[in-house]
């Protein structure tokens, strides 16, 4: 179960929105409203809008989605009680609704319209509602046992509109490069070369970044509205993790107890060996270096010889 969030102005653009025929739209829930058609229903909603006339958008208009899987379980009277619920969690109460389900599509799903003028005239607050919305779904998706699709991986992208179509193809592109480069110059590249401009977000007028935006095929989105994993905080601590696995992999040279690399040993071995010309027997002993356990050796040798 997902929710889309929209806010607008127009109650009579939303009102035929939803009950199109051509959707086959079946009105499960409705409450405040007289619901003899479309214009009726309209003027309902603008009346009492006008008691709170400093509130611009009074439309509150938001699209539950269902996975497919479900779709032999979930009946009108299952659906109208999910949305009541999700409404409830949101704060959307003591105001005007209908909902609509659509049959225009594969997977279930309806359409909310409410007022947000209460019917009170007080504001229905919007605020951090994307936030909340997704942590309701994620709840009443697991209570009451409905599938939990797997997010991006199956949008199908034919049937995207601007600028979500691409959004979707910014978040495959990052997808992919996020996860192979090691450092921000490399990043930074390859998405210049894919046409995707980058700019940084500065805390005042410090050097201090905390935001990222993208901008493609002339939409711009900041990070974590493309998804989470995409913030600038997030993306920057991939590419670390990236590069700390990558210097993790790479051949690090031996070394024995004494401290010496192999490597070097046997090439010091290979240099004093070619053809004995290096070794210290062929050089004069007064050109030797100085060796004070040779020497004491050869001091013994001649006392025994001289004994």
């Amino acid at each position: 179960m997902i929710a889309k969030i929209m806010k607008g102005s127009d109650f009579r653009a939303v009102v035929y929105y939803i009950l199109n025929d051509e959707k086959g739209t079946q009105i499960i829930d409705a409450d405040g409203l007289f619901l003899e058609n479309n214009d009726t229903i309209a003027l309902g909603f603008i009346g009492q809008a006008q008691m709170n006339p400093r509130v611009t958008k009074a439309v509150g208009h938001i699209a539950l989605s269902f996975s497919k899987e479900d779709a032999p379980r979930l009946n009108n009277a299952v659906m109208a009680q999910i949305a009541r619920e999700y409404m409830e969690r949101m704060g959307i109460k003591d105001t005007q609704y209908i909902i609509g389900r659509h049959f225009d599509k594969e997977h279930p799903h309806v359409h909310i319209a409410f007022n947000r003028i209460n019917n009170n005239g007080k504001t229905i607050s919007d605020q951090n509602d994307r936030f909340r919305s997704e942590r309701i779904c994620k709840e009443l998706t697991k209570k009451y046992g409905l599938h939990f699709a797997n997010g991006k991986e199956q949008v199908k992208i034919n049937r995207l509109r601007e600028p979500d179509k691409t959004r979707y193809e910014l978040y495959e592109i990052l997808k992919i490069e996020v996860g192979r480069c090691k450092n921000w110059d490399t990043l930074l590249g390859r998405l210049k070369r894919q046409s995707i401009d980058v700019q940084f977000k500065h805390k005042g007028q410090t050097d201090e970044i905390q935001g990222i935006v993208f901008t493609m095929n002339g939409y711009r989105f900041n990070g974590s509205k493309v998804d989470r994993q995409f913030s600038y905080s997030k993306i920057d601590a991939a590419l670390n993790r990236n590069n700390y696995e990558k210097r993790q992999t790479q051949p690090q040279p031996q070394v024995n107890r004494e401290g010496i690399s192999p490597t070097s040993v046997s090439n010091a071995s290979l240099i004093e060996g070619s053809l004995g010309l290096f070794t210290p027997t062929n050089i004069p002993e007064e050109q030797q270096p100085y060796d004070p356990y040779l020497r004491n050796k050869k001091k013994k040798k001649q006392r025994k010889i001289n004994w």
